[in-house]
């Protein structure tokens, strides 16, 4: 194992790249990424074709000096050529977080999983720029179709396996600058909310009035990360040279009920809990191992559950009513 001194410090306030590609760069945690590299002084190129992100998510950083948003997909042949760089840094997070997002897409979760990574990877070569791509927990096998590749989740699945086993075999082969960060239950402001995710539909539920839908005895828990944490843990490994797979996610492992008290308490909702069957076996999500993050990078989540979720319902609470637009200077860039 490598002292922590072999590798460079994440400075919120002075990051050590001058210029970054974040793909995906529309979606819940690449617009936080965004946001922060812009605020530490780093130049950002925003990649996302909006399949699951939104532009309102990064409308907010429209004008703003060394920000431009490109609408490609980077797994459409010659999205390198106008990515022009040069860059220091890529961040890859194009591709669905999870295994309920593009299911009746198969074929481009496997493209993003395989020609977008091989393509944010190569721009990252050329340009002899750190890499990090944005992975998820190790992939279980689904009950009652083992590691079998055509089950109903197997195209994200295999997609996940593709890009990780890519990434090792480039930096193993040529000694790329290539790492990876799984990212566990990562939540807060400007998560969606239309895809069944922790804790966002629990926050929609309890504001509307309606009554939360608790699944099971309410008994699963989950390793929630604030966002906050999160970013602050991707730009760190990135700041290193670590090729190992680095573990991302909350200490704390709140249950499903839990949780869903604590949003209908800060919302001050008359919301009922209703407890919901689920169909089949419900396996028990990856934990995160986050010793080497601490051990190596220092990284150690700062927001409890508790106050991370005051935040993103304070945050869900007084979103802007229309959300806000954009001036395009021409289709697909601004």
């Amino acid at each position: 194992m490598m002292p922590m001194a072999a590798f460079t410090p994440y400075d919120r306030a002075r990051a050590p790249w001058d210029r970054a590609l974040v793909t995906g760069g529309a979606g819940f945690l690449g617009s936080h990424l965004c946001t922060r590299l812009l605020d530490s002084g780093v130049e950002v190129d925003c990649l996302d074709d909006l399949s699951t992100g939104r532009p309102e998510k990064v409308a907010h950083l429209a004008g703003r000096p060394g920000f431009r948003f490109l609408e490609r997909d980077i797994s459409e042949p010659g999205c390198a050529e106008a990515l022009t760089g040069p860059y220091d840094l890529v961040l890859h997070l194009a591709g669905p977080a999870s295994s309920a997002a593009w299911p009746e897409r198969p074929d481009e979760l496997l493209d993003a999983g395989s020609l977008g990574t091989r393509t944010a990877l190569g721009v990252a070569v050329r340009d002899r720029a750190r890499f990090l791509l944005a992975s998820s927990p190790p992939c279980l096998p689904e009950p009652g179709h083992g590691a079998d590749p055509v089950g109903p989740h197997s195209a994200w699945a295999e997609a996940v396996r593709f890009a990780e086993a890519l990434v090792t075999a480039h930096a193993g082969a040529h000694g790329s600058n290539a790492g990876i960060v799984r990212l566990f239950t990562g939540y807060g402001p400007g998560m969606r909310t239309d895809d069944g995710g922790m804790p966002a539909a629990f926050i929609e539920q309890a504001l509307a009035g309606q009554p939360v839908l608790v699944a099971g005895d309410g008994g699963l828990t989950h390793p929630l990360c604030y966002v906050d944490d999160m970013v602050d843990g991707v730009l760190l490994v990135a700041a290193g040279r670590s090729v190992r797979p680095v573990d991302l996610g909350g200490d704390e492992q709140p249950t499903d009920l839990e949780i869903a008290r604590h949003v209908i308490g800060l919302t001050g909702s008359d919301s009922p809990l209703a407890f919901v069957d689920t169909p089949g076996d419900r396996p028990v999500p990856p934990r995160p191992v986050t010793g080497f993050a601490r051990e190596i990078f220092g990284w150690l989540p700062g927001v409890t559950w508790q106050e991370g979720l005051e935040r993103t319902v304070a945050a869900f609470r007084d979103r802007p009513e229309p959300v806000p637009t954009v001036a395009r200077e021409r289709a697909g860039e601004w």
